[in-house]
């Protein structure tokens, strides 16, 4: 506090800050109240949500012949657990509404009217672009993985387990594996957690992978980011999303070249969203007569329309 500042003047300067923190409190408790809310409704459907997540994986066990196919969990709480766990994830998903419509109230007081008119179709478009991205995880990347994991019978192993038995390594009991006139029977008992696990990641991974073109649309807006810069390092994102595909998918060749040429191609949307931004922005400056003549010559647009009308002018 400086020496001119009276106890008064420092009152009054403090004031905003406490009535800002008051604020953000009273939206926390809200957004906290809603998930919560969420997910006890959540909770109440979060059988036949399992039931829906797990599907990929019961369609292939059919189609490989298996009529019945089961999962099982092995410790008292492990069902439990997951229900719950279900109910938290689309407990926030149900919440997400209030969560950003509470985010929004806290923030749009600060921001212009232009700005609020802005920013609010990023808040619109986030969730309806994670919905698009965990659909396309659950009915077409999910079904392909299973069939992969499902369908790859490790025989090496198997004869691996025969041939320690036939040592006395182990029991002979638990070595033998069921034969049928077609071969080696291989089972599949699958844990729920497990099996739940691989499924909510493809779904959040592919959910988050689609928020990038609201992401780089948003930072374009911004500023932060231009059409001509994300095309010069082009080169580099596609090294970057060909080591996310390796992360996030299996070793199944088929899903990453589908998760690389899905994010790629969102990436590129992105770059035609960004520069259709940077277009619109910069028609309105030129109407506000923020531009002249020398300036209009660095937009890269604009030099390039004007090259080729030279061009035309000469031939």
């Amino acid at each position: 506090m400086s020496q001119t500042d009276t106890p008064d003047e420092v009152d009054s300067s403090s004031a905003p800050l406490i009535e800002h923190l008051a604020e953000l409190r009273t939206r926390l408790i809200r957004s906290v109240l809603a998930f919560v809310v969420g997910i006890i409704l959540a909770f109440t459907v979060a059988e036949p949500i399992l039931d829906f997540l797990v599907e990929p994986i019961v369609r292939v066990l059919r189609e490989m012949g298996d009529p019945n196919p089961t999962l099982i969990f092995t410790s008292p709480q492990e069902y439990l657990f997951t229900l719950f766990r279900i109910s938290m994830v689309f407990g926030f998903a149900l919440a997400f509404p209030v969560i950003a419509f509470q985010m929004w109230r806290f923030v749009a007081p600060g921001l212009y009217k232009n700005e609020q008119g802005a920013f609010l179709p990023f808040i619109l478009a986030s969730p309806l672009m994670f919905i698009l991205g965990a659909s396309f995880a659950q009915f077409v990347v999910t079904p392909l993985a299973m069939d992969f994991f499902l369908g790859f019978a490790d025989v090496s192993s198997i004869f691996a387990s025969l041939l320690a038995g036939a040592a006395g390594d182990i029991p002979p009991d638990v070595a033998t594996v069921p034969t049928t006139e077609t071969g080696l029977e291989i089972t599949f008992l699958g844990k729920v957690n497990e099996s739940l696990d691989i499924t909510l990641k493809f779904i959040m991974a592919f959910g988050l992978c689609f928020q990038l073109p609201v992401l780089l649309t948003l930072m374009g807006k911004a500023g932060l980011v231009s059409a001509d810069g994300l095309g010069a390092v082009r080169k580099y994102a596609m090294v970057g999303i060909l080591v996310l595909a390796a992360l996030v998918t299996p070793p199944d060749v088929v899903t990453q070249l589908i998760l690389f040429t899905v994010v790629y191609g969102l990436y590129e949307v992105s770059i035609l969203l960004v520069r259709r931004v940077e277009t619109v922005r910069n028609n309105r400056l030129r109407e506000e007569g923020y531009f002249d003549d020398e300036e209009e010559f660095d937009d890269p647009l604009m030099k390039e329309f004007d090259e080729e009308a030279d061009e035309a002018d000469k031939g």
